[in-house]
C-alpha cells in the first residue's frame, strides 16, 4: 500500500529552517511548549527553611518568572516569607521524615536520590539555586539548564574540615564516609548544567576549581530600596548574622572589649555562650531580631563589622544602603563590595590586632565620610540591576539554545 501525499511537496529550500510542531491546539512555532505556547519555568532551590540570602534571591526570581513552579528538598512554610507561600512549592520525599525541617543538614547523604525523583520532564527552563545539592536534578534533554551558583556546597569542599571538626565523632566517621561520594556526585552533576551564575567573583574562582568550569557573574540583588540614609553620626559598632565559627564574630567582640568601643550584636548561633564570655560591659547581645530592628541599627551604627568570609555577604551592602561605612576582612565577595576608599576600609590578617589597627584609621576620618556617596556605591548592587543582566543572559542563551548553540559557556579542553 502507497501512501499519497495530500498536497504538492513543498519547496526543498523550506527543510532548511525548523519544522512545525503538530499538536492538538494546531501548528506551533519550533522551540515553545507543546500545549500553550507559554515557556514551561522549574527553580529548583536546595532547602526552603529561613529567609536568608538564597532566599532573597529565590523571591526575585520568582518575580521574574511568575508562572514557575519551585522544587525544594525540604520546606518550612512557617519559616518562609508571605510571597514564597503564594508560590506553587513542590517537596521531595525527605520532608516526610520526621525532624526534616531541623535536622535536614543530616540527610546530606540522602539528598541526591531526592533530588533526581523531581521530574522535570514538562520544563523547558530549569533555574537551579545552588548552595547545597541542587544543581544535580536530571532536565529534559532540550531543556535550558541555568545554575546560579551563591556556593558550591562549602560542607564537602574548602569548609570540610572546620563542619568536621565541629560534630561529635560519629558525625565525623559518617562524614569521612560519605564525603568522598559526594563530592564524585558533586563534580559529575556539574556537567547537567548549561549555564553557570556565580553571585561574585570568588565564588566563580570556586566553580573552576571544582568543577572546571567558567561562570557569568552576576551579583544577588540587594532591596536597597528598604534602607535609607541615617540622620547623624553612630554612637555604636554592629555585628549581625549566624554566631557560628567561619563568620568570626569573636573577632569583633575582642576588639570593641579592648578598644572600650560600644559593639551590638545581633544574631544566634552556637557561639553565643563563648561570646559573652569573652565580652566585656560595651558589648551587648541582642539575639535573634525581625528585619525593622536590624533595619534600624543598620542606620544608627558608626560603622558595620564584617571580619568574616562570605561568598558575596549582602548584609555590608545593606550598611552601606543605609549609608553607613563597612569594616571588612579582605577575603572574598567583600573584594567586590567595599571595593571604593569611601565606602569603607578591609583589614588583611583576620585578627583582633587587625581589626583594632582598621578601627583607629577608620576613626580618624569618620567625620569625612559622605553617607550619601556610600548609599550611591550600594545602588550597583541592587535588584533592579539583578533582574536587568539576569534575564538578559537567560534570554541570549534561550535563543542560542533553540539554535543548538547552548553551553556556549562550558569550559572546553584544550
Amino acid at each position: 500500500m502507497t501512501l499519497k501525499a495530500a498536497t504538492s511537496l513543498p519547496d526543498a529550500r523550506l527543510f532548511l529552517t525548523d519544522a512545525p510542531v503538530m499538536t492538538k491546539r494546531g501548528v506551533t512555532e519550533a522551540g515553545t511548549s507543546k500545549e500553550s505556547g507559554q515557556l514551561r519555568v522549574a527553580i529548583v532551590h536546595y532547602w526552603l527553611v529561613s529567609m536568608r540570602g538564597g532566599e532573597k534571591v529565590l523571591e526575585e526570581l520568582c518575580r521574574m518568572f511568575p508562572q514557575a513552579d519551585i522544587f525544594t528538598l525540604v520546606c518550612n512554610r512557617d519559616r518562609i516569607s508571605d510571597f514564597l507561600k503564594t508560590r506553587n512549592i513542590r517537596t521531595s520525599f525527605l520532608q516526610k521524615i520526621p525532624g526534616a525541617q531541623r535536622h535536614y543538614a543530616k540527610m546530606l547523604p540522602l539528598m541526591p536520590f531526592a533530588l533526581e525523583q523531581f521530574d522535570l520532564q514538562d520544563y523547558d527552563l530549569v533555574l537551579s539555586s545552588e548552595s547545597g545539592p541542587a544543581k544535580g536534578i536530571i532536565t529534559r534533554a532540550d531543556a535550558l539548564h541555568v545554575c546560579y551558583c551563591h556556593s558550591p556546597m562549602r560542607y564537602i569542599w574548602d569548609q570540610f574540615h572546620v563542619y568536621r571538626h565541629g560534630l561529635p565523632w560519629v558525625g565525623r566517621a559518617l562524614m569521612s564516609i560519605t564525603a568522598p561520594v559526594l563530592r564524585a556526585w558533586d563534580v559529575t552533576t556539574s556537567s547537567r548544567v548549561d549555564v553557570f551564575v556565580a553571585n561574585s567573583e570568588y565564588v566563580a574562582s570556586r566553580i573552576r576549581r571544582f568543577y572546571d568550569r567558567d561562570a557569568v557573574v552576576i551579583h544577588p540583588p540587594v532591596a536597597t530600596d528598604d534602607f535609607a540614609v541615617g540622620k547623624g553620626k553612630g554612637e555604636f559598632y554592629l555585628y549581625a548574622g549566624q554566631l557560628t565559627t567561619y563568620k568570626r564574630p569573636d573577632i569583633a567582640v575582642r576588639a570593641c572589649t579592648e578598644a572600650g568601643r560600644k559593639l551590638v550584636v545581633i544574631g544566634e548561633g552556637e557561639q553565643l555562650p563563648y561570646l559573652k564570655s569573652i565580652a566585656g560591659p560595651t558589648v551587648q547581645f541582642l539575639g535573634h531580631q525581625p528585619f525593622n530592628v536590624l533595619r534600624d541599627h543598620l542606620s544608627r551604627c558608626r560603622a558595620l563589622l564584617f571580619p568574616g568570609t562570605e561568598d558575596f555577604g549582602i548584609l555590608p551592602v545593606e550598611a552601606m544602603a543605609s549609608g553607613r561605612p563597612v569594616l571588612a576582612f579582605d577575603a572574598g565577595g567583600a573584594r567586590e563590595t567595599v571595593s571604593a576608599p569611601q565606602v569603607g576600609f578591609r583589614f588583611a590578617e583576620q585578627t583582633t590586632e587587625a581589626l583594632l589597627e582598621t578601627m583607629a584609621a577608620f576613626e580618624e576620618v569618620e567625620d569625612d565620610i559622605d553617607p550619601h556617596a556610600i548609599r550611591a556605591h550600594s545602588l550597583k548592587f541592587s535588584s533592579a540591576v539583578f533582574r536587568d543582566r539576569l534575564s538578559g543572559l537567560i534570554e541570549q542563551q534561550l535563543s542560542s539554545h533553540r539554535d543548538g548553540a547552548a553551553g556556549v559557556f562550558r569550559r572546553r579542553p584544550g
